[in-house]
């Protein structure tokens, strides 16, 4: 099909839009990874994991004073809850969400089948936004707890005091250079980051130990101090329920646990139809995620609880975000910490640079497929720069606070996973698995039941996301007005006989006339014909070839062209065709008929009744309305040269 010739674009326009013109090509993919990539061997399924470990693990730098502020001495108890909602609800969730999308799509795609048109992709929009804030926040979280890791350490608060958010804002900048610069998943640094981090906490926690042992008091006055403050086992286990939505950050990894399958090796006897190798090493992969970070989870709850004042957790206090490098420097010591600051501080940037790039990889998933991005947002550096300034915003507002994020990070946390437990339910009970569909019910409600005490406690959370989901949203609509006219047919096929009636029309002039398709009877044909002569006065003995293209799904936007042709009453040759917009469709037939023969085809409309306001509604919303002078925009805008451009006659 024919392509506008634009100037020469500048070096830096080049640079930041390097890859574009491969977007959409290949099997419809769109967005940074458009082309598909070379077939690539995989790595170890614990090699993969440590890429969800960058995510998942370095929550333990903050997650234990998140759970000491909201529980108090409560806060093992808590945590264990938070365990086995892990092990026994979110765990077996997303084991299922891995055999459902093993390409990684996740709960998203999964959902995304159960609507169609306009609902659908409303609803996928949603959730986008509380994916958004999911990546966004922890982008912005990890980097403010690690600009407080260097602004606690012993060796650095005189000379960092004050000055959190610049740090923060600065280690964002850093993120976003890196990937302006160019970023690939290097799965070995990850391996060694998570590999050090576990072990130095692995020290943490001995050291702790011993000291509880030694000073077997600390235990004794915890649990004196417990029950004088809730009684007995089952008012402790109810408060705990009560503030379990507070702890939620400890269940954030599992979505990027499905978004790191493509990479898991598998079996040499796997296909992309049927990866069984893959799923299974993927659930051994988030099995030994949950179970590593369960028991990391209670161990430090407990010896943070029991160790550390409780005035320290509060804002301003030496263990307020980074509980375990307390400890670290308390018992072992200031050069034993500052390593091990160093190790947090690196794990959790590098978490920071797994949650953009699972923005990168998510939203051009969805946003171009749906014509609901602009086209420079294929690109990977312009949507850099757009995810840094949007963190930059973040940090401001939140003011660089750790505890004042965890409930945006939470609550971007907790939909995306109750709507995968939703989507489980959903397929479990499609494929009448009685027992199944139970048990996910059950961990849908417990899931929605936190979602929505943690929206109630901490607002701000579902504020950010509405805010989100409101920018999605209102650009994604902009863009699909502004892209209307584009020429969304990424492949034209004819079958033989739509061929035939091509290459014997284009023998004479080519003439098509557009129908919308009625009765299909003899006299539909018979009448169209009579009508468009008269009206465009062409003599009888002239041909036609009738195109009819029948609305799928208008809320898609782009996709492959299938023409096929048939002959109706033992006389009229009409093509047939499906598409999400008859404009376009007609205008990418035209364009295809005269690339393929070297002749120039017309077409011929009837005008449609009605006003064109109301008309153009209809046609960005149905694919329909005033079908003659969109096509003839469309066709504008792909074909700049007026005498090589399809004719387009109205009567």
């Amino acid at each position: 099909m024919s392509t506008t010739e634009h100037p020469a674009p500048s070096r830096l326009r080049s640079w930041m839009l390097e890859g574009l013109s491969d977007m959409g090509k290949g099997q419809g993919v769109t967005g940074p990874h458009a082309t598909p990539e070379p077939p690539h061997r995989g790595q170890a399924w614990y090699r993969v994991m440590c890429l969800t470990g960058v995510d998942y693990f370095s929550t333990l730098g903050y997650q234990p004073g998140i759970a000491a502020l909201a529980a108090g001495l409560l806060s093992p108890v808590a945590t264990v809850v938070l365990v086995v909602v892990t092990l026994a609800g979110a765990l077996p969730v997303y084991r299922r969400v891995a055999e459902e999308s093993p390409h990684g799509e996740g709960s998203i795609a999964m959902l995304e089948r159960l609507l169609t048109f306009w609902k659908g992709k409303l609803f996928v929009l949603t959730l986008l936004g509380f994916a958004a804030t999911d990546f966004l926040i922890t982008i912005t979280l990890s980097a403010a707890d690690a600009s407080t890791h260097l602004v606690e350490n012993p060796h650095l608060t005189e000379a960092l005091h004050g000055q959190r958010m610049l740090i923060t804002l600065l280690l964002v900048a850093l993120l976003g250079a890196v990937f302006l610069k160019g970023f690939l998943e290097a799965i070995g640094v990850a391996v060694a980051l998570v590999a050090t981090y576990l072990a130095l906490n692995a020290v943490v926690v001995a050291a702790g130990f011993w000291h509880v042992v030694t000073a077997g008091h600390v235990v004794t006055d915890w649990s004196h101090a417990l029950t004088a403050e809730h009684g007995n086992v089952f008012a402790m286990v109810g408060v705990s329920l009560l503030v379990f939505p507070k702890l939620a950050l400890g269940l954030s990894g599992f979505e990027t646990g499905v978004a790191v399958m493509p990479h898991v090796k598998g079996d040499p006897g796997d296909t992309e139809e049927h990866p069984a190798g893959r799923i299974r090493d993927t659930k051994k992969l988030l099995t030994t995620a949950a179970l590593i970070m369960s028991v990391f989870l209670i161990v430090t709850s407990f010896l943070t609880t029991v160790l550390i004042p409780e005035k320290e957790f509060e804002s301003g206090g030496q263990a307020n975000g980074r509980a375990l490098a307390y400890l670290a420097h308390e018992y072992l010591g200031n050069t034993f910490g500052t390593v091990y600051d160093v190790s947090t501080i690196a794990i959790l940037w590098f978490a920071g640079a797994s949650a953009m790039a699972g923005l990168l990889n998510l939203m051009p998933r969805y946003l171009p497929r749906y014509g609901m991005a602009p086209h420079w947002a294929r690109a990977v550096r312009p949507m850099v720069l757009v995810f840094t300034l949007i963190a930059f915003l973040v940090t401001w507002v939140f003011d660089a606070d750790v505890d004042a994020q965890g409930g945006a990070y939470a609550t971007g946390v907790l939909v995306l996973m109750s709507s995968a437990a939703i989507a489980v339910t959903i397929a479990a009970r499609r494929a009448g698995q009685r027992g199944w569909t139970v048990t996910f019910g059950v961990v849908s409600a417990v899931l929605l039941y936190v979602t929505v005490v943690n929206v109630i406690e901490r607002p701000d959370g579902v504020k950010i996301g509405a805010c989100f989901i409101a920018g999605i949203i209102a650009v994604s609509l902009l863009s699909r007005l502004a892209r209307a006219f584009e020429l969304r047919v990424t492949d034209v096929t004819l079958d033989p006989l739509a061929e035939r009636f091509v290459r014997d029309a284009a023998s004479r002039k080519l003439r098509f006339i557009a129908n919308e398709p009625d009765r299909r009877d003899r006299a539909e044909y018979r009448d169209k014909i009579e009508q468009i002569r008269e009206d465009n006065d062409l003599p009888a003995h002239e041909d036609f070839v009738f195109a009819e293209v029948t609305v799928t799904d208008p809320s898609e936007f782009e996709g492959r062209l299938v023409v096929r042709g048939e002959v109706l009453h033992g006389r009229y040759r009409v093509l047939t065709l499906e598409s999400s917009s008859v404009p376009n469709a007609l205008a990418a037939l035209l364009l295809h008929v005269r690339d393929t023969t070297g002749c120039t085809p017309h077409i011929y409309f009837e005008w449609t009744e009605g006003g064109p306001f109301a008309n153009f509604l209809r046609f960005f919303l149905f694919g329909q309305g005033e079908v003659a002078p969109v096509t003839r925009e469309v066709l504008r805008e792909a074909e700049p040269d007026r005498a090589r451009r399809p004719r387009v006659h109205t009567g």
